[in-house]
């Protein structure tokens, strides 16, 4: 079964260096674990101010590793001077196909208005907009940056009020806003991976839409092999594995085929 991983980090983790995080072992992984395409965010972007180089960066790893299998999503951070031209750059120069955010790492909430005017920017360029909820669980955190997961109560409407678009929740963790989830992916265009279910049988118990759950493994922080087995085990149909494994994301991404 080939896989579209739409959670995967490139870069430095800024609190310890993590096997696989430099480009050719990264490719090598993927390749094991049957990944045809991946989704690639930077790790700098959590902590770096000069977005457009880490942009930079992150476009260059994916152009030249991997042979087109490694796919830029810029990160953007709303709170910075001149964001809107960073978003331009992402789309216009790098030809990427979405942008990845990390709000508790730059500082907003989802109702600050600079978070409402980049998902209309996003949107009026046909981007994706990835959200990473979360980066690490609170118990292994550094004392010294203790970083809560993103509330995401103000997204269902937001999500109304944004015609047109399209949004994965990454590194989610259901039981940090499970209520809100089934809202929104009938208000809109919204998918959740499966980076941080940890269940047994947890995909079948999600009681979501599994059309709108996608394959995130978010290596090489986590193992890959561990979103492998989540589908595995699932106990989900053929049809259903193959769409969280790579139809669901083709679908988000445009990309599907009849």
């Amino acid at each position: 079964m080939t896989i579209i991983d739409t959670n995967v980090y490139v870069s430095r983790w800024p609190f310890r260096r993590l096997w696989g995080d430099d480009p050719a072992n990264l490719i090598s992984k993927l390749r094991q674990r049957g990944v045809k395409q991946a989704w690639v965010g930077s790790f700098d972007g959590l902590l770096h101010r000069d977005i457009a180089s880490v942009n930079i960066r992150l476009a260059d790893a994916c152009r030249n590793f991997g042979g087109g299998m490694l796919i830029p999503f810029g990160s953007i951070n709303p709170k910075l001077p001149d964001w809107q031209e960073d978003v331009r750059r992402c789309h216009e120069q790098h030809k990427m196909p979405g942008i990845r955010l990390h709000p508790n790492y730059h500082g907003y909430k989802l109702d600050d208005p600079a978070f409402a005017e980049l998902l209309g920017h996003a949107t009026a360029r046909n981007l994706i907009v990835q959200i990473a909820l979360e980066m690490e669980d609170d118990r292994t955190q550094s004392p010294l940056m203790r970083i809560a997961p993103v509330d995401v109560a103000p997204l269902e409407e937001l999500v109304k009020r944004t015609p047109g678009l399209r949004l994965e929740l990454v590194n989610c963790n259901v039981h940090n806003g499970r209520k809100y989830f089934a809202g929104m992916m009938s208000t809109g265009a919204v998918y959740m991976d499966i980076s941080m279910q940890e269940r047994v049988a947890g995909l079948a118990r999600l009681n979501l839409p599994l059309d709108r759950i996608t394959f995130g493994s978010y290596y090489p922080f986590f193992e890959i092999e561990s979103a492998v087995m989540k589908v595995q085990e699932s106990g989900l149909d053929e049809s259903t594995q193959k769409g969280i494994c790579g139809g669901n994301a083709q679908r988000l991404m445009g990309t599907a085929t009849a």
